[in-house]
């Protein structure tokens, strides 16, 4: 045990923990001496709303761990990710913006691909450092890196140290996309000197999907999760440690459950879904492991953590089927739809000031964490930031004022927008707009271009009701046509 870890070397993992030391100490001066929340907000890759046992949804996966924040803390049903797919959540997220307002209307970015975040534009890094928050990011980071059409060359900017985080230890995007290379604040940790064969998936018997192409000669696909947990442990006992209680944002975006499924050794064979569900076992591990270290540097007490996931689970109707087991937990579809098993994720949120055991039924969106950082931090929201977030803080604490939120923009893999308000949900097209067979749907003259669901009486998305409720649509259409128009959703 002294020598491996989890099946993973040791000194695998610290090496470059160590070559990145030099960095984690923030640039910015404290701002005040308020006491302050820390803030770890664990985003998951494809972890399913089914997944965690806390839903209820007959979870074949042990995660002792996200039950452990969900009974410590609040528990979220419907909550959304402002898209069914990687690069435009993180995008929201971290902007309180809706992505398909930028270039990225619809699709992912892949691991060359440019910077997408405006320079000028303020993040939830930005936002928490100016109210003297020190700022780290660590695992996944699928926003674009540098400049369009200019070459990797050290410094790689502009990418995390321009978003407002003090330092950053992780991959450029998804992990099965190349190129395989740790990025160190804005450097490569080492060249990307090697070439990694593509890999077939392990529905079809393979080792774990992943393309082919450029690596660095250490990266090792079964040891990312793993490096990732140890730096944000490493940071949280680095922080806990100090005398002066300066508050840290620690944004950890772990690289799974999405492919590779590669769950190391001590994970394998531990559910009855196949590797997929091993892998999410190891995932709820990690999140145990940063749990313990905010335990360990007695910062457990005055820190919100909060877990979530980017999207649904990527687990079609086959997956379902084979393994008696529904990791989107019911919902339609799956990861990319514009149905809800697409963008309905898990959310749990412990900290000071959460009730325990409590849960929420409101209508949200992972965008609105922008929102709520500025209103515990003090932080007056610019006109031009955080265009679509809205202030969570009564539903976590029970404050004054009343949640604000009352529609939400979805949007899928193929850039098909729906809109949901109350119990209706409207979608622009046909089809799921992402994985699920058919796409999109050829509209015949005189058909519906749409489709109309009532979620209070249809959770499961079955009956179409466009022609029933022709009054709906036409509300609808309109409220979604203000919401892109205008350019936010949030009252100014």
């Amino acid at each position: 045990m002294a020598a491996r870890l989890w099946g993973v070397s040791l000194q695998s993992l610290i090496l470059p923990l160590i070559l990145a030391g030099a960095s984690i100490e923030p640039a910015a001066e404290v701002q005040d001496s308020r006491e302050l929340p820390n803030l770890v907000v664990i985003l998951a890759d494809d972890l399913g709303w089914g997944d965690p046992g806390c839903y209820g949804t007959g979870s074949v996966v042990p995660t002792p761990s996200l039950d452990r924040v969900a009974r410590e803390g609040l528990r979220f049903t419907d909550m959304h990710s402002p898209s069914a797919v990687c690069t435009p959540t993180r995008y929201g997220l971290l902007t309180g913006r809706y992505a398909w307002r930028t270039r990225l209307e619809k699709g992912v970015l892949d691991g060359h691909s440019a910077n997408l975040i405006d320079v000028d534009r303020t993040t939830l890094a930005d936002l928490l450092r100016s109210a003297g928050y020190r700022t780290a990011g660590v695992g996944k980071w699928h926003l674009g890196l540098g400049e369009e059409g200019v070459p990797w060359e050290p410094p790689i900017r502009p990418g995390p140290l321009d978003h407002g985080f003090d330092s950053f230890f992780g991959i450029p995007a998804s992990l099965d996309m190349p190129p395989y290379v740790w990025i160190v604040d804005d450097e490569l940790r080492l060249a990307a000197s090697a070439k990694v064969a593509a890999s077939e998936h392990r529905r079809r018997g393979g080792g774990g999907f992943w393309r082919a192409g450029a690596a660095s000669p250490d990266f090792r696909h079964v040891e990312v999760l793993p490096r990732m947990a140890a730096r944000a442990e490493e940071l949280i006992e680095r922080w806990g440690r100090e005398e002066a209680r300066r508050p840290f944002f620690l944004y950890v975006a772990l690289s799974a459950p999405h492919t590779p499924w590669v769950p190391t050794v001590a994970f394998q064979g531990r559910t009855r879904a196949g590797h997929y569900g091993d892998f999410v076992a190891q995932v709820d591990h990690v999140v145990g492991q940063i749990l313990a270290a905010l335990e360990r540097s007695d910062a457990a007490e005055r820190t919100l953590v909060v877990v979530t996931s980017d999207n649904g689970a990527h687990w079609p109707v086959a997956d379902v089927e084979r393994h008696g087991y529904d990791a989107n937990g019911g919902w339609r579809g799956q990861k990319a739809d514009v149905f809800e098993g697409g963008h309905r994720v898990p959310f749990l949120v412990r900290g000071p000031g959460v009730p325990a055991g409590e849960v929420r039924t409101e209508l949200a969106c992972l965008t609105d964490l922008f929102a709520t950082a500025a209103a515990i931090c003090g932080s007056e929201l610019e006109e031009e930031a955080g265009e679509d977030s809205f202030d969570l803080s009564p539903l976590l604490f029970g404050g004054e004022g009343a949640f604000a939120r009352e529609d939400c923009v979805h949007h899928s893999f193929d850039g098909m927008l729906a809109i949901r308000r109350g119990p209706w949900k409207l979608i622009e097209g046909r089809g799921s707009g992402g994985f699920t067979a058919p796409r999109r749907e050829l509209v015949a003259e005189a058909e519906p271009t749409g489709q109309l669901y009532h979620l209070g009486e249809d959770p499961q998305e079955t009956t179409d009701l466009w022609r029933e409720r022709p009054e709906v649509v036409a509300e609808l259409r309109e409220l979604l046509e203000n919401r892109r128009s205008s350019g936010c959703s949030r009252p100014r």
